[in-house]
């Protein structure tokens, strides 16, 4: 009699956990994008509050911190240190700009500067286009354009942790195709640094020029080639998928979900129009946005019935996603509920000129929003199909 043994096979590891090991230790898992997207706009919305440059500095500092230690090597994942250049260029210039729209100085100003003065006609009074600098002005400017720029490097840290192609699974079958248009222009970027980097290494192989306008012509080509290559394969690949077909709702149905999509984004703009201003009737605050709201998830549900759509290894939403997204809405509610701080120390002053204080309720808030660095799991290997 032949005996028969029975083996059984293990399920496949989904990485969507972070399951211990048998040292304890957590597996590498790919946070939920959701959790990174919340995380940097509870942030940006954080530095909104402030023109504290130590603050921002410090913003920065977390930012660089979170990104260097939880970020993948996935092509979109490479790209922050554009975000910090294009963040020196918007300081650079708004600096610019009040150099040369100057409104003259004081007394007490510090003089650095002058420019050539330009006259300009009565009817452009209040312009002044040239003249004397001040450092004051100088660094007011370089302030207000760091604070945007702590803003857009919150946004690109989201575009560098968060994967674009997983995140497009959990938005509304409504807004899916938008979704896509969306995932493939911020996937065109990195993809289009890589392919400029891949050229440049090829002509350094081939001992070709790689400074110069000479050697710009020789790597525009072919990254142009690339490009085109790269959209006949995406398009290739789309319309294999079904992407583009035409959906089976109704032109009644089509109709109605746009009347509640329209009501609902005129409810939103009331609510906020009520909220900001002081004067406004009480219908117009709290009451119409909670409508518009309402309305909006109700077009969303029913735009979102025609699109069927199925998931593979869904994204968890677990104990690291509520302390990543926990961590920025934590910081960004502590700087703006003044509690335990002046709120005047978020906002320096420059006339006259004195060192701006760092307060302790707000330098705590901005490193516990750093503590998303330490909570999130190590990001595990990029598969394929998420890389390409």
């Amino acid at each position: 009699m032949t005996a028969v043994t029975r083996t059984t096979v293990a399920a496949p590891a989904t990485g969507s956990g972070p399951s211990p090991d048998a040292g304890g230790r957590r597996l590498p898992r790919t946070l939920h994008p959701v959790a990174w997207w919340v995380w940097a706009l509870a942030l940006a919305t954080a530095v909104s509050r402030t023109n504290n440059p130590l603050l921002l500095f410090l913003v920065l500092a977390v930012l660089g911190y979170v990104v260097s230690a939880r970020r993948t090597e996935a092509p979109w994942a490479r790209g922050f240190k554009y975000y910090l250049y294009l963040a020196l260029t918007v300081v650079a210039i708004r600096v610019v700009f009040r150099a040369v729209f100057a409104t003259g100085i004081t007394p007490r100003d510090h003089f650095l500067f002058s420019l050539p003065h330009i006259p300009t006609p009565h009817w452009y009074a209040g312009i002044r286009i040239g003249g004397p600098v001040s450092l004051e002005a100088v660094l007011s400017a370089a302030t207000d354009g760091l604070r945007l720029a702590c803003m857009l490097c919150c946004i690109g840290a989201a575009n560098t942790l968060a994967n674009p192609k997983r995140a497009l699974r959990v938005l509304p079958g409504a807004l899916y195709e938008l979704g896509v248009a969306v995932t493939v222009a911020i996937s065109v970027a990195p993809q289009l640094v890589q392919s400029v980097q891949r050229v440049a290494r090829a002509r350094k192989l081939r001992a070709g020029r790689t400074r110069g306008m000479r050697a710009l012509r020789g790597i525009v080509v072919p990254v142009l080639e690339d490009a085109l290559e790269r959209s006949l394969r995406l398009a290739a690949a789309m319309d294999s998928r079904g992407y583009g077909r035409a959906g089976t709702a109704t032109r009644r149905s089509r109709r109605i979900t746009g009347a509640l999509m329209l009501l609902g984004m005129c409810g939103l703009c009331a609510g906020a129009y009520g909220l900001l201003d002081a004067t406004a009737p009480a219908f117009l605050g709290l009451p119409a946005m909670g409508l518009g709201a309402v309305l909006c998830v109700a077009g969303l549900r029913l735009g979102g019935r025609r699109v069927t759509r199925t998931t593979y290894r869904p994204d968890p939403w677990r104990l690291p996603e509520w302390a990543v997204a926990g961590s920025g809405v934590l910081s960004a509610i502590l700087l703006f509920s003044n509690l335990g701080y002046d709120p005047a120390q978020l906002n320096s002053t420059f006339y006259p000129l004195t060192w701006p204080g760092l307060p302790l309720v707000p330098t705590a808030a901005i490193l516990l929003a750093g503590t998303a660095g330490v909570v999130a799991p190590p990001p595990g290997p990029v598969q394929r199909g998420d890389a390409s």
